[in-house]
């Protein structure tokens, strides 16, 4: 629904910034208009400001979205991504590495228990609490700028403004001049972050853009491909420039060094992460998609210690710069599941899954994927859903460590977009009566009802929003039960919960169709059928052709597993037999899945400080990983008949 919330009645003022003065004109007293269009018009005028700059920015950071007047994951608001750090949790002291039951390393023959880290409060920095400085220069209140569009591009003109002003740059007409004023508004204290940020704005500046918003208000951007850009105004900013140390990035991104120690602990103890020499030793198959649970700098403070375990990749929301601290060579401790980690790059993201935050900044999307595209050029990683994965995708390894896998980055994770800025979009193939769909419901049109993203009460509905999740039930009517999950639930039923993945299918997953009635459709889904409304008005999956398996004529079921391991012969006599040990699911005889990728039987070795007693083990088992439910499994080739569907 469209907000009309009026804007304050504010009168000229001069307010002190920084040393400087800036004069609100009399015309911040009108009436903030309904079309956002016009609201970035007006505030451009009223500021000063470029329209084309005030466009290009806020593309940049929501995608001109005003996300019902939700913070992003990151504490942003509003088109302009105001940033209100209090607004979110700023104190789960630990990334979600330390939450819950999960082992990070998944690894039997090396349990680890993650320490109860905390880091020490710091003071909030400048740009998560961009909305304070807003409300400050428009007089508009903390609660005006969070929930009203039209008020929150107008904090937006006024900072650009404001930055404009202490950088002495010229409150001019042409764009060019801005590119300072542009980059201070991505809060990056590193100059490339900066310098990256504002000609992603820039490209979208040249290039134009146009669409219709999540409150279904069409803006258009028109396309200035002469645009130049001024550098001496970012050269003012006087930023400091990081480390690289042969980052592994794209040049196109913001990449510094920031390094995970590998050292020798006490008690033949070590951390974070092992070496190895990948991909001559082993082929890189995943690349895992995480949230932090938490905020940058502190999750890089973790990261950091021995201690602690690790991931390869951050990923900062305001800007989308990145800090690598593990090379992908080497096996980060961050998936939850060993096998899982040993063929795999982690990515960590700036955010929360729920804390009340449903959405990411287009800087940090277009900042990962790029990454991604990259990293899956580098090792052959092929750009689709069984292969980018999200940590709620990862299998537990045993039945003991199913319940306690984790659920990030959770149903706002926007994987059609994604999947479009990694040139790779989402579609139909095949025809209606395909026997296997992909889930691809609209984003912002799906809002499936979830609780649990407060907090302070846990039991409270979340705020309606875009979700690439559809839920799953027993029965074709939408007050069936929701499907179980015997593994997360073992006595009790599947839950609404924001943080409960076990009766959803997500965006861009593919299913062997069970049955269809009218609007619904039926998949199967961790040994059962599963409903999902999917209405020919407007769907929320797509025909997929692709290959399937079920067990082999004969065979009453057949087991599933949470890992890929070598059948016992192939192990020397001085590295331990890893066992092949079934999950909890029946995978019965008229069921299908769709396969994701083929795998043979592997075990890294990797429990000592010693990287010349690291060992691969490979064996002649092959097995299938199928998409068994929210999260994927493997089946033993032998066990089942592949076919097209």
């Amino acid at each position: 629904m469209q907000r009309s919330t009026p804007l304050r009645m504010a009168a000229a003022a001069v307010l002190a910034v920084g040393g400087l003065a800036l004069t609100q004109p009399a015309s911040a007293a009108q009436t903030a208009p309904d079309d956002r269009q016009a609201a970035f018009g007006q505030a451009a005028k009223t500021y000063e400001v470029p329209e084309s700059i005030l466009l290009g920015v806020s593309y940049l950071e929501s995608r001109w979205d005003a996300n019902a007047g939700r913070p992003s994951n990151s504490a942003g608001f509003g088109p302009m991504h105001l940033t209100d750090a209090a607004a979110l949790a700023t104190e789960p002291a630990a990334d979600h590495h330390g939450q819950g039951e999960e082992d990070p390393r998944g690894d039997e023959s090396r349990p680890f228990t993650v320490p109860k880290q905390t880091v020490p409060p710091a003071a909030i920095p400048a740009s998560l609490k961009t909305l304070e400085k807003a409300a400050e220069l428009t007089g508009a209140s903390r609660e005006e700028l969070r929930a009203d569009p039209a008020a929150n591009i107008r904090g937006g003109a006024a900072l650009l403004a404001d930055y404009q002003k202490q950088l002495g740059a010229p409150l001019s007409a042409d764009p060019a001049e801005w590119y300072g004023a542009v980059a201070r508004y991505s809060g990056a204290t590193e100059a490339d972050a900066a310098k990256v940020f504002a000609d992603e704005v820039y490209d979208t500046i040249r290039s134009g853009a146009e669409r219709v918003t999540d409150d279904g208000q069409k803006v258009g951007l028109r396309a200035l491909p002469d645009l130049g850009k001024i550098e001496k105004w970012l050269e003012r900013l006087g930023l400091h420039r990081p480390r690289r140390d042969g980052v592994e990035c794209p040049p196109t991104v913001s990449c510094e060094w920031v390094p995970a120690p590998y050292q020798a602990l006490p008690d033949d103890d070590y951390g974070n992460h092992d070496l190895s020499d990948r991909p001559w030793n082993q082929k890189v198959d995943y690349i895992v998609i995480h949230d932090m649970e938490g905020y940058f700098a502190p999750s890089l403070k973790l990261v950091q210690d021995p201690t602690y375990v690790s991931w390869h990749y951050s990923l900062r929301s305001n800007d989308g710069h990145i800090a690598q601290h593990v090379k992908t060579k080497d096996v980060a401790w961050h998936a939850g599941n060993w096998y899982v980690n040993a063929k795999s790059i982690g990515l960590e993201h700036e955010g929360f899954l729920g804390e009340g935050g449903a959405w990411y900044t287009e800087a940090m999307y277009r900042a990962s994927a790029k990454l991604v595209r990259y990293l899956a050029l580098r090792h052959g990683v092929p750009l689709d859903r069984a292969h980018i994965i999200g940590h709620d995708n990862v299998p537990g390894t045993l039945p003991s460590t199913v319940r306690g896998m984790h659920e990030d980055p959770g149903p706002f994770w926007d994987w059609a977009h994604y999947f479009q800025l990694l040139g790779r979009p989402l579609h139909a193939s095949g025809g209606p009566k395909a026997e296997s769909v992909m889930i691809l419901p609209d984003y912002a049109k799906n809002q499936p009802y979830y609780y649990g993203c407060d907090r302070k009460n846990p039991s409270a509905d979340c705020a309606p929003h875009g979700s690439s999740s559809v839920w799953l039930r027993t029965e074709p009517r939408e007050d069936a039960p929701l499907v179980k999950d015997i593994g997360k639930h073992p006595t009790g039923d599947s839950l609404y919960s924001v943080y409960d993945h076990s009766a959803r299918a997500n965006t861009g997953q593919r299913y062997a169709v069970a049955e269809r009635q009218g609007d619904w459709t039926a998949i199967w889904y961790l040994g059962q059928k599963a409903w999902f409304h999917n209405p020919a008005a407007q769907p929320t999956a797509v025909p997929s052709r692709g290959l399937v398996v079920t067990p082999k004529p004969g065979l009453a079921s057949v087991p599933v597993y949470g890992r890929a391991y070598p059948e016992p012969e192939a192990y020397p006599a001085d590295v331990p037999v890893q066992a092949i040990t079934p999950l909890q699911y029946t995978f019965a005889a008229g069921q299908r899945y769709t396969l994701g990728l083929a795998a043979q039987g592997e075990y890294y070795r990797a429990v000592t400080f010693d990287a010349t007693q690291h060992k691969v083990i490979r064996g002649k088992l092959k097995y299938y990983q199928i998409q068994f439910g929210h999260r994927v499994m493997f089946v033993k080739a032998d066990d089942v008949v592949v076919s097209l569907a």
